[in-house]
């Protein structure tokens, strides 16, 4: 990759905020049941959970999760998703660049990273990760789905993005002090080459700390 981190941080988010309302059109009705599940289903289910939703977007999925009893707050890099989130949802919204991220610690029971991370540099993601695992209350879950591909990176017009297998993938979240619990490809049902996604779900290791700083 010949850009720096700000360069690729600032294209990719640019490349959002001009296309938010668009961006909004072409996902609010997006089913991610799967994927909500897949996050719950590894948490406690007697009490309202505290749950970072990480690139939250215009805010689907944040008015999902409160609408499920829980107490989400949202992050993204962009301001307009920002301002759309709290409009959309009545959560509390961060906006964070994920290449510059103070989290504060042990603060949540979950993270729904979904369609997020691929867009963090491979040299940047331990530091991602280690912010993620601070931010994680021991024993807490992180969900992440992802385009799947060769573990490489690159630009897709104005957006980049890098490309994990699922080993990839593993190998930078165990070393990142995360423990797998699941796995599986979407859309559902269908074979592996008409499915794009790969979403695995991991628990902090107690005792553990994290392996990366930003």
């Amino acid at each position: 990759m010949s850009s720096g981190p700000a360069d690729t941080s600032r294209r990719t988010l640019g490349h959002y905020a001009a296309h938010a309302e668009a961006f909004w059109a072409g996902t609010h009705d997006h089913d991610v049941t799967q994927n909500l599940a897949a996050l719950l289903r590894w948490l406690p289910d007697d009490r309202p959970l505290r749950l970072l939703d990480f690139g939250c977007g215009p805010g689907r999925d944040l008015l999902a999760l409160k609408q499920r009893g829980h107490r989400p707050v949202g992050l993204d890099g962009v301001a307009r998703f920002c301002e759309m989130a709290r409009a959309h949802s009545g959560c509390e919204v961060w906006q964070q660049d994920f290449l510059a991220l103070d989290l504060p610690p042990q603060r949540f029971d979950g993270i729904f990273a979904n369609a997020s991370l691929f867009h963090v540099p491979a040299e940047h993601l331990p530091g991602v990760l280690g912010q993620l695992h601070g931010t994680l209350d021991d024993g807490g879950v992180l969900f992440a789905s992802n385009p799947r591909g060769d573990n490489r990176g690159g630009w897709s017009g104005e957006r980049y993005g890098h490309y994990w297998d699922w080993d990839g993938w593993r190998a930078q979240l165990e070393a990142a002090g995360f423990l797998p619990l699941e796995h599986y490809y979407r859309p559902p049902g269908l074979p592996r080459e008409q499915q794009p996604w790969l979403a695995s779900v991991w628990r902090k290791e107690a005792g553990r700390a994290a392996a990366g700083a930003l």
